[in-house]
């Protein structure tokens, strides 16, 4: 069987490519293509035959690139994005789009943002197809894998190629039962430490600002339960002896009744709009941050 020339290589092939490493299986790729898996085999095999290189190897259940992919993903990724600012229209109409855009976040955004995003986006753009996604602690590499438009969290990013927008300051606090203890009180150092604590370590993807305050003061906080998650901390707080430091305008938003009192270990932080570099000058983008920070204003 003669080896196919790489110069009949298209755009398609490429984008399948891009796929199988981004999401690293066949079967996924497919169903993002909306095509058999037995076209995303055929294109992969016709890719291993003009690179000679088997581009993919099953390990544990994913397909991992080898080195000679890494390569060529570099390369493909170049041309893809250059393709698309090709087809990126001057102008967009928000009126008559029916676009999909995809927004990176978490559960505080989730509760206190997107509510007035959608509503912002839908207002001007009703065709518009809304995708929330989370973005947990490596929502930059989401921009870059672009399967973001827009990362919206404590993810300021300052290196070159992410631009990215502050929407409002941040700080921690201490939400309680009303008849907690404490509750009545100013809370020092010791006193919130000898608390009965909930810990949040979103499954070890993040470390909130006041854990790395409260390590940088020599402490070691030692919780009484650790949940993946904000999810559902407000009803195992209440009626109990359990105290969960979380960020004030969400604490606000789930305690339903609770105490939120201040924390000695406040670790003030931002939450921003990033986006990747790719994406600044194009019409659709613009119009999309622009109604973002209108909403979150």
């Amino acid at each position: 069987m003669p080896v196919p020339d790489p110069r009949s290589l298209d755009f398609a092939a490429l984008e399948t490519l891009r796929l199988v490493h981004t999401l690293g299986s066949f079967t996924a790729a497919a169903e993002v293509l909306d095509v058999n898996q037995s076209a995303v085999s055929y294109t992969i095999a016709k890719l291993r035959s003009c690179f000679g290189d088997p581009l993919f190897v099953r390990e544990g259940g994913r397909q991992v690139p080898t080195e000679r992919c890494e390569g060529l993903i570099a390369h493909a990724q170049g041309m893809l994005d250059t393709l698309d600012d090709m087809v990126e229209p001057d102008t967009f109409d928000p009126a008559n789009s029916e676009h999909t855009v995809t927004l990176a976040c978490n559960f505080y955004e989730r509760i206190l943002l997107i509510p007035k995003i959608v509503a912002a986006l839908r207002a001007q753009a009703p065709r518009l197809r809304i995708n929330v996604i989370n973005s947990l602690g490596d929502g930059h590499l989401r921009l870059l894998r672009r399967e973001a438009d827009l990362l919206i969290g404590p993810f300021g990013r300052a290196e070159s190629g992410f631009h990215s927008r502050r929407l409002h300051e941040e700080r921690y606090a201490c939400l309680m039962d009303p008849g907690h203890p404490a509750a009545g009180k100013p809370l020092d150092e010791a006193a919130y430490l000898s608390l009965n604590h909930i810990l949040i370590d979103y499954n070890g993807t993040w470390k909130s600002a006041y854990l790395k305050e409260i390590e940088a003061a020599g402490h070691t906080l030692r919780p009484a339960i650790t949940a993946p998650s904000p999810a559902g901390i407000a009803r195992m707080v209440a009626a109990s002896d359990l105290v969960a430091t979380v960020p004030r305008r969400m604490g606000e938003a789930i305690s339903d009744g609770l105490a939120i009192r201040e924390s000695p270990f406040p670790g003030t932080f931002d939450i921003s709009v990033v986006w990747t570099a790719r994406v600044n000058a194009s019409a659709r983008h613009a119009w999309l941050r622009e109604r973002v920070f209108a909403a979150c204003r």
